[in-house]
């Protein structure tokens, strides 16, 4: 696979690469395994939160707010 990246991009990509001693292949290799991960993680996340809510299982507002008062008066 093959990306262009602009002039700008590129200067940015060789310093954060040399300031983590890596090529900087291997360094935009690394980052986009990480954003990926980190964004199938969060479609997850996402999804779970949307099915609670599907399922009725949520707070209200007043119950949070309640949650809250309680946790800071201790």
């Amino acid at each position: 696979m093959e990306v262009l990246l602009s002039p700008e991009v590129q200067d940015k990509v060789n310093r954060a690469a040399a300031e983590s001693d890596s090529i900087p292949a291997e360094y935009v290799s690394k980052l986009v395994e990480t954003y990926i991960d980190h964004d199938a993680w969060f479609r997850a996340e996402v999804q779970h939160g949307l099915d609670q809510l599907d399922a009725g299982e949520f707070l209200t507002h007043e119950q949070v707010q309640q949650m809250i008062a309680e946790r800071f008066r201790k």
